[in-house]
């Protein structure tokens, strides 16, 4: 079921009284094709770092991510250095989990390689759905799945070129969050629009 929020607009989530930083997000960002390197970035280390957690946690947290990890520029955060990951586990702005902050530095290695092998994370990413969204026409969350065969193939191919916290959930959830998949129930006031 969709939210109705103060605005009097229906939205998957972010409606309650007290989210307009979640109304937001869904309004702006979630659903919506990504086709910036450094943006998908950013979202494939956040959705790796609210594994376990809600993403609202996460959402309120991300400029202290971006201040910590250089506002997700892969060279920057490919080359941090050991004590620059220690410390960041005294950052009250992040999730403190070591192997999370330690997953971003490998991860962005990972992520170079891909760029100049594809020449883009971009075009490497789309690839896993023929350049082009999938959009779903449900009208409930329970309809909405937790993986796809498309996520288990991303996923799977991540982690054989390395990254961790890609499993399938997570790489299903980034999928929604960068526009591989739009998943805005059928009563969204987004999905009454039409997405270029």
């Amino acid at each position: 079921m969709t939210q109705l929020g103060e605005d009097g607009k229906n939205r998957c989530f972010g409606g309650l009284p007290g989210k307009v930083f979640y109304a937001e997000y869904h309004d702006h960002e979630w659903g919506i094709p990504v086709h910036d390197d450094t943006h998908l970035l950013e979202m494939l280390i956040l959705e790796g770092a609210q594994a376990g957690l809600s993403w609202e946690t996460i959402l309120k947290r991300r400029p202290g991510y971006r201040e910590a990890f250089h506002h997700f520029d892969p060279k920057k955060v490919a080359s941090m250095s050991d004590q620059e990951l220690e410390d960041l586990r005294f950052n009250e702005k992040i999730i403190r989990n070591r192997l999370k902050i330690h997953a971003a530095r490998r991860n962005a290695q990972v992520f170079l390689k891909i760029q100049e092998e594809f020449g883009s994370f971009d075009r490497y990413l789309w690839n896993f759905v023929n350049g082009k969204p999938i959009v779903n026409h449900r009208h409930n969350f329970t309809e909405v799945p937790v993986t796809t065969v498309e996520s288990d193939a991303l996923s799977k191919d991540l982690k054989k070129r390395g990254m961790t916290f890609v499993g399938s959930t997570i790489i299903y959830a980034f999928m929604q969050a960068v526009g591989l998949v739009n998943d805005h129930l059928i009563d969204c006031w987004r999905s009454k629009e039409k997405h270029h």
